[in-house]
């Protein structure tokens, strides 16, 4: 796959995101204060740091360090609501993280490649994201997603046809950057299998351990901890490989490796999780399945 397509990637994993959203997704948010704050607060500034010190610890060559850690930037996307849905997780939040956790990363995302960059690269190697690609970014992320809410508020049934072909464009996009990526990238990901696997497998499940456990701490339902867990742990690895891979942002296929791994091992660890939560924590068997809008429990 040329490297001139990987823009068009982004652009048709974000509107099939964009499709699943509405209007009233925005507005729900001002009604999940302490749900939203503790996901956000996990994703955009919890996350990062732990990615940076599993890096740190696995000795990744600075260029891994920076894709994995790009990995850590990206949003979620469908895959977490879709596993939220069927492990009984509180949909209605997963979406509404999804479209929060969607526009902020038009910030998030930049900064933290921009902290990546200067904390890997090292004194003299410092390179900022410049703000022609923060445009870019901008660009990419929330124009398809402003046009995919736009088209479901305009003609919801002209929305709801669309998403199941938008949808499997987008897996099929998914397994062909991956493979592509793979391909290319066979040599730094051969020599560096090893360690690489276990760095993006322990990012995976701490991610999803600290979105299960900070809620649960903060006295959340366990319905809620599933939604938050899910929606930080599972990153958009198709946004994160053709951010590495466009020629318009990063251009490097070394840094796209941690994500292609990341595609091809993080659903099975996310299920794997799941059910070994489900074991450990009675509360979350109770729980009621409902596709009604959650509520915060009393304080």
């Amino acid at each position: 796959m040329d490297n001139r397509y990987f823009s068009l990637v982004i652009v048709v994993v974000m509107l099939a995101l964009g499709l699943t959203l509405t209007v009233a997704d925005f507005k729900r948010a001002a009604t999940l204060r302490r749900p939203l704050l503790v996901a956000l607060i996990c994703q955009s500034l919890v996350l990062p740091t732990l990615c940076l010190l599993i890096a740190e610890a696995f000795h990744l060559q600075p260029v891994l360090a920076i894709g994995l850690m790009l990995m850590s930037a990206t949003p979620g996307g469908t895959t977490s609501s879709v596993l939220s849905h069927l492990v009984n997780g509180d949909l209605a939040l997963n979406v509404t993280l999804t479209a929060i956790n969607a526009v902020l990363s038009v910030v998030t995302l930049p900064a933290i490649l921009a902290v990546s960059m200067a904390w890997f690269r090292g004194d003299g190697h410092f390179i900022p994201l410049q703000p022609g690609k923060f445009l870019v970014v901008f660009a990419f992320i929330l124009v398809p997603i402003a046009i995919g809410i736009a088209i479901r508020h305009r003609f919801p049934e002209l929305a709801r046809r669309l998403q199941r072909p938008v949808k499997i464009l987008a897996a099929v996009l998914l397994v062909l950057v991956v493979t592509a990526s793979i391909a290319k990238g066979h040599t730094t990901l051969w020599h560096n299998l090893g360690a690489l696997t276990a760095a993006v497998a322990c990012f995976c499940a701490v991610s999803l351990t600290v979105g299960y456990l900070a809620p649960r701490r903060m006295r959340l339902a366990p319905r809620q901890a599933v939604a938050i867990s899910l929606e930080i742990g599972m990153h958009n690895a198709t946004v994160a490989l053709g951010i590495a891979l466009s020629p318009q942002l990063l251009n490097s296929i070394e840094m796209a490796t941690p994500a292609a791994v990341y595609g091809a091992i993080a659903p099975l660890i996310a299920l794997t999780f799941i059910v070994a939560v489900r074991r450990l924590d009675p509360a979350l068997r109770r729980a009621p399945r409902s596709a009604a809008a959650v509520r915060e429990p009393a304080s």
